[in-house]
This record gives C-alpha cells, structure tokens and sequence, in this order.
C-alpha cells in the first residue's frame, strides 16, 4: 500500500468508527495519523524497514502495528470487523454538507437505511425530520447537500494530483534518452483541482518511456498504450497520461498542452497576425510554411514578441494583453514569504511544541510566525480558554528567550466566528493578543444572510486582523458558505482586515478570483500554512501557487513584510 492508501485507510476507520459512537479521541487519532501518513515525503514502507513507525507523527503503538499489517498483508483485520458493525456505505453520506457522523449513525440507526438512494427518498418522505436534534430545516439542508454532491466533477485535488505528477516526472526524467519531462494541463496552471494527470517528456526514442511510464510503482491498469501516448489508471484511481515528443519540438509541445483553450486561442490569433501559424508541433511561417521549431517554451513566446507567461497566468484573463504592453506582473514568489500567522501547536490540535515549531520555521527562512491554537469554542480541536493562554504566553516567552534574533514569535489565536457572529474571547482579551485570527468552522450552511452576517461582524470587530480561509471549504467534500463575497470585501477593505489564502491543499481559500478581486480592492493578503506538524510548514508552496493564479505580488501579501512593518500595521489596527 502507498501513502495514500494507508492515510484513506485511516480515514474510513474514523469515519466509521465515529458513525458507530466511538469515544472521540479514538477517532481523532485515527485522523491525525491519516493526515501525517498523507503528508509524509517518503514512503511509509521506508519508516516500517527502519523500525521507525513510532517516529510520523500521530502514529503510537497501536496505529503502528495496523500500519505494519497493512504493509505485510493489503488487508486489516480490524476494519475487516468494523465494516461488518457498519456499513462501509454509510462514508458517502459524510460528502453531504452538514451531515456528520454522529447524524449519519443516528439515521442509520432509526431509519436501517444505508445507502445514499434510501437517504434521499427518506429526505423526500419527511422520514429525518422527526428524528432526535433534526427537524425541517435539518432535513431541507441535507437534501441540498445531496444535490450539491450530484454538482461535483470528480477531479483531483492539487494536493493529491502534484506531488504524484512530481514523483512520475522524476521517474522519467532516469530513463535514457529523456532530455525533459514536466506536467502539463491545469496542473501546471496550479488550478486547486485538476483532471488527469498529463506529463509531457522529450525523447528521441518513446519506447523506453511507455515501458517504464506503464511500468511505475502504483499502477494499477494500463488504459492504452501507443508509440507517443499512454494512460494509466493507480491503486487509488488517479489517471495519468504520457506523450512524448521530439526534443526540438517540446517548447511547442508545452505551451500547447500547458495553456487553457482561450489562452492557446488568443495565442494563435497573435501568430496569425505575424505571418505564422501555431501548433502544438511548431510554429509555421505562412508564406512557406517554413517551421520554426522550439526545445524550449521561451522561445514560442519570444517568436511572437512576448515576454514568457508564467503557467499560473495562462487563462486567458488578460494576461496576453498585459504581456503585449509589457506589464506582466512581477508575480510573488516562495523565496518573498517571511511570516507565517495561522500555525497550531500542542496547544490545541497540533503535534509540536511552540519552540519545535518555530525551529522548524527558522529552518526554512521564516522570520516571523504567529502561534494561532484554536479558541475553546471549537471542542474538538482542544481548543484554549484564557487560563490556558497564559501558559502558552509564558511558554512562547521562553522560545523567543531561546531563539533569540533568528525569528519573532508572535502570541495569537484562532478565534471561532460564533454562530451569532460574535467571538470566542471577549474584547478585552482580544485586545492583549499580538495577532487575531478569527474563521468559521461550524454553522456553514447557513443562509446566505446569516452567515455573511456572522463574517461581516467578525471583520468589523476592531481586535481582528485576518479572516482564515474565509468560505470554509474543504476540497472535493465540502462546498464553501454561501457567502456574499462583495459584501466581505466591502468590509474587508473598510477596515483593513486582511484576508487568507489558507494553503492547505485541503482548502486553498480564499481561490484565485477572490483573491484577485480582493486585491484590485486593496485588501491585504495573508498566506499561511494553517501548519498541525512541520510537513504542514511546506504547504506554504500550494498558497503562493493561487497567489500567483490572482496575479498577486510582494507587495501585496502581508507575510512578505519586514518584521518592524507588520507591527507597526499591527499596532495601529488594535
């Protein structure tokens, strides 16, 4: 089993074993070690060989034991069992928007229905409303989520299709013969979901590339295989797609397949107009037809008097204009991020200690980082009452006293955006914080009203400074609030709160148009990590990936500020 098919193995046995009314901190653990599994940067197989399980986070005794049946067999003994208590079926229903696992066993339980048909004719006949803590209301959301879950595409998360995509580049890039291999499509465009996998390779000779690409680890079907192109289908149902071309054809070959159709289109029409036409093959002088063949993607740009459009911009969304008027944008970078202010510790529901994460965020460059643990308000990520903020103050006291210069640790919180709108802390302790980070967690479906209500009382409170991921999605399961996002930012840019692109590749909220349409309101920009271990600090990467999407620059994200002036800019917001 790979990563990610111990890390889903993980995940069903929560889900499960919370349907069934297991103590919470069981399941919790298992969702720990399911994400620190999915976050590894090797193998598990590699710990399990070194005797190293104990050593990823969230994994303790008994979790690495499972682990290392998983290893030997594919099978678990133990969840063999839990799907005969509960119906593995009933994991569906958790993609519903609103409907949880406690709702989801108590439905099981009353109605001894289990699949996502009989939940909906339930929904239909009126059969939830009368259930213990349902109700109409209830009942109405959990029909719209079902819908909501017919309106989804199936594609691929960023955070799960990258690094997979990486890890089949690099592959290729060993075989003899191969002088480049990249991802292509709206990966490498970043968009936060994709398709399948497409890679793009250079060689020669596309025989040793179809048998070693046909031939990797995880493959689970080969769907077709020819001389320039080849699918395949792994273990957990990514598909992914080769062609290869000839080396002084693979800067066309690119552009081509890197490009979204409108950006390709206007590209093409460009050529048109200087005499040449375009392809993913070459570009051709019309007048002969003469090709003028490109290894490298510069050079299709260069051919038609343009700069070189980075991936990310290649939409179709102004770009080639800007490109023609040579005002593309200087587009932030990672190497520009300082600070990091949504990161959670031991705290609440993280696995470092305030001083281990801020080693861990010195050793990639940072400057400055905000512990934000969560409030108390939300229970199951252990969050902190005022009692317990004192001690973590003296706790951050001593880390700074340890690390000196090397990097500010800021004293904050992640405040729950309570249903009313109002926060987890009154004011006047709010006050004393360094930094506030206020989000909703809960209460997302909502009417639109309401909960852009609860959002715009949240940004007008004076002690805030930055709404976290402010829909709430969780990417594929769960759609965002239906939030009025003008009237966000209407606030936002009022007050000068700033907003988040949360780079977990679970949320990557705020997306790319509404971090581009805060940015052309002056709204400042926060990229965090919303880091729970040190794997989490190198999300940083998929956060500047859509910051890049929104045509952001340095300056316009606040982790890029030197450190005196982030706390001038927070001294005079309190």
């Amino acid at each position: 089993m790979n990563n990610r098919e111990l890390a889903d193995t993980f995940t069903l046995i929560a889900d499960l074993s919370e349907i069934k009314g297991e103590i919470i901190y069981k399941t919790l653990a298992y969702r720990k070690a399911a994400e620190s599994l999915a976050a590894l940067d090797r193998d598990a197989r590699d710990y399990w060989k070194e005797g190293k399980l104990r050593e990823i986070p969230g994994v303790g005794e008994a979790i690495a034991e499972k682990i290392e049946e998983l290893l030997k067999t594919g099978k678990l003994k133990f969840l063999t069992q839990l799907k005969k208590e509960v119906p593995p079926s009933l994991t569906e229903w958790l993609k519903i928007p609103g409907l949880g696992p406690k709702k989801a066993g108590l439905i099981w339980k009353s109605l001894k229905i289990k699949t996502l048909p009989q939940l909906e004719k339930a929904a239909r006949a009126g059969k939830l409303r009368d259930l213990p803590g349902m109700g109409a209301k209830s009942e109405a959301a959990i029909l719209a989520g079902i819908e909501s879950l017919a309106r989804r595409s199936g594609r691929i998360p960023l955070g799960r299709a990258y690094p997979l995509a990486q890890e089949i580049a690099a592959a290729l890039k060993k075989v003899p013969g191969v002088t480049a291999a990249e991802p292509a499509g709206s990966l490498r465009r970043m968009r936060s979901d994709v398709g399948d996998i497409d890679i793009l390779v250079a060689a020669a000779d596309s025989k040793p590339v179809m048998e070693a690409f046909t031939r990797l680890p995880g493959v689970a079907r080969i769907l077709g295989r020819g001389e320039i192109k080849s699918s395949v289908e792994f273990g957990d149902g990514v598909r992914a797609q080769v062609w290869v071309h000839p080396p002084q054809r693979f800067g066309t070959a690119l552009q081509y397949a890197t490009g979204s159709k409108d950006h390709n289109v206007a590209l093409r029409e460009l050529a048109l107009k200087k005499g040449l036409s375009l392809s993913e093959h070459a570009l051709k002088r019309v007048s002969d037809g003469k090709e003028i063949l490109c290894a490298e993607e510069e050079a299709v740009y260069r051919a038609l008097s343009l700069p070189w459009i980075p991936p990310e911009l290649r939409e179709n969304r102004g770009e080639v204009e800007a490109a023609i008027a040579g005002k593309m944008p200087d587009l932030i970078e990672i190497k520009d991020i300082v600070g990091d202010f949504h990161i959670h510790t031991t705290g609440s529901d993280g696995v470092l200690s305030v001083l281990e994460v801020a080693k861990a965020a010195v050793r990639r460059g940072r400057k400055v980082i905000a512990i934000t643990d969560h409030s108390a308000g939300l229970g199951i990520a252990g969050g902190l009452d005022i009692a317990r903020h004192g001690r973590q103050a003296e706790e951050i006291r001593r880390a700074q006293e340890a690390l000196g210069d090397a990097i500010t640790i800021l004293h904050g919180s992640e405040v729950e955006i309570r249903a009313d709108g109002t926060l987890d802390y009154p004011d006047e302790f709010l006050a004393g914080l360094d930094l506030v980070v206020a989000s909703l967690h809960v209460g997302l479906r909502q009417p639109r009203e309401k909960v852009t209500a609860r959002a715009l009382k949240a940004i007008r409170n004076p002690h805030v400074d930055i709404i976290a991921h402010p829909t709430g999605r969780l990417l594929p399961e769960r759609e965002g609030a239906d939030l009025d996002m003008e009237a966000v930012f209407a606030a936002a840019a009022q007050t000068g709160v700033a907003l988040e692109i949360n780079s977990h590749p679970s949320r990557l909220d705020l997306d790319d148009p509404h971090a581009r349409r805060a940015k052309e309101l002056g709204i400042p920009i926060a990229i965090d990590t919303d880091a729970h271990s040190e794997e989490d600090l190198d999300r940083l990467f998929f956060g500047v990936a859509i910051a890049r999407r929104a045509w952001l620059k340095k300056e316009d994200v606040i982790n890029t500020w030197p450190v005196e002036i982030l706390l001038s800019w927070l001294k005079k917001r309190t």
